[in-house]
C-alpha cells in the first residue's frame, strides 16, 4: 500500500523560511508526478508546486504566487519530496499536503485534484506577523 508522510510544518514569522518534507513509498515516488497542495478552512485545496521525479529535463510547475519564493525538489536517496519556502506570507498559511499522481512515467500537467491518486495526511503551516 502506497504511503506519503509529510513533516516539517510549524509556525514561522512573515518573511521567514520553512522546509517541508514528504517521505514516500517507492511506487508513489519513482518516476511520478508529485506535488504539494495546500488548503485553508472553507476554501478549495490548491496546487502549490509539482515535479516529475523521473527527470527527463521536465521543469517543475509552480503556482504563480509562490514561483519566486518556493522551491520543490526531490531526494532520490530517501524517496522524499521537498518544499523549501522562503519569504513566507500570511496567505501561505494552511494545511500542506503531499500527493503522487500514481501513474509511473507520466509527467505533470497541472494541479487537478482528481489527477492525484495518493495523498498524505497533511502538515500545518502557520505564518504569523
Amino acid at each position: 500500500q502506497e504511503r506519503l508522510v509529510e513533516s516539517g510544518g510549524g509556525s514561522v514569522q512573515v518573511g521567514g523560511s520553512l522546509t517541508l518534507s514528504c517521505a514516500a513509498t517507492t511506487y508513489a515516488y519513482q518516476k511520478q508526478c508529485m506535488a504539494w497542495f495546500r488548503q485553508v478552512p472553507g476554501k478549495e485545496r490548491e496546487g502549490v508546486a509539482a515535479i516529475y521525479t523521473g527527470g527527463a529535463g521536465l521543469p517543475p510547475k509552480y503556482r504563480e504566487s509562490v514561483k519566486t519564493r518556493f522551491t520543490i525538489s526531490q531526494d532520490d536517496a530517501s524517496n522524499a519530496l521537498i518544499l523549501h519556502m522562503t519569504n513566507v506570507q500570511p496567505e501561505d498559511s494552511g494545511m500542506y499536503y503531499c500527493a503522487s499522481r500514481g501513474l509511473r512515467g507520466v509527467g505533470c500537467y497541472g494541479f487537478g485534484l482528481g489527477d492525484y491518486k495518493y495523498w498524505g495526511q497533511g502538515v500545518e503551516v502557520t505564518v504569523s506577523s
